[in-house]
């Protein structure tokens, strides 16, 4: 599970955070003051820090180098600030990227895991059950036979690995579809996709164990996602 460092002032904006990163499968550690945060990295290891710039006992920009010396790891600062002359010093300062507030959810999860590819640190290899998805050569193997998918149900299946924890909701998989494939895609082609990709990678696809229904919600990594493991 990756460590999140969260570094931010407001209470509120870090806990909705922190069950935002929870919910994706992070592991979240929380300091809302400068002094905090350099505490905060002589006790434990983190594999990318979320950083506000403004805090009430300094700046963003010396947590950012305090990190830097501290651990070799992304730095995203999250700025509510539109001043160019900030997220220019930041990026000088070594961060890797920032967001600026308010931010849409998804795009905040997609920078981080954009962020942690870049740095080596994300896992490209998954096993759910007999499944091993490697994201890095873009192979899924079963039972180490080779599945092939479709560039659509292999993009479904992605949207799942890359949230174990969370039920998918369907309007989810809809706009993760469409951003892939460029195309329109109804709710019944999604029925149909899903049906699809369940025939490749279930023992017994009318008895899923990966890809479970929840009724009224959307879908979920089932049982089988008990054994997910990352490399």
């Amino acid at each position: 599970m990756k460590q999140i460092f969260l570094v931010e002032d407001d209470g509120v904006i870090a806990k909705n955070l922190s069950l935002l990163l929870r919910s994706e499968g992070f592991a979240v550690t929380c300091a809302f003051t400068k002094s905090e945060a350099v505490s905060c990295l002589l006790d434990k290891r983190f594999d990318l820090a979320l950083v506000d710039i403004s805090l009430p006992d300094g700046n963003g920009f010396a947590v950012c180098t305090e990190i830097k010396a501290w651990q070799d790891i992304p730095v995203l600062f999250l700025t509510a600030s539109q001043d160019e002359a900030s997220v220019v010093t930041g990026l000088t300062m070594g961060a890797d990227d920032y967001i600026t507030k308010p931010f849409r959810p998804r795009e905040l999860i997609a920078r981080i895991r954009a962020a942690l590819r870049k740095s080596g640190k994300a896992p490209t290899v998954f096993k759910i059950g007999a499944l091993c998805v490697d994201t890095a050569s873009g192979i899924v193997k079963k039972n180490g036979n080779e599945v092939f998918l479709s560039a659509l149900e292999y993009r479904l299946l992605l949207v799942f690995v890359g949230a174990p924890k969370s039920v998918i909701t369907r309007d989810r998989l809809l706009n993760e579809v469409w951003d892939a494939s460029g195309e329109f895609v109804t709710n019944n082609a999604l029925t149909v996709y899903i049906k699809r990709l369940r025939e490749k990678i279930e023992d017994d696809p009318t008895k899923p164990q990966i890809i479970l229904t929840v009724r009224g919600m959307g879908y979920r990594l089932g049982r089988e996602a008990e054994n997910y493991a990352s490399e």
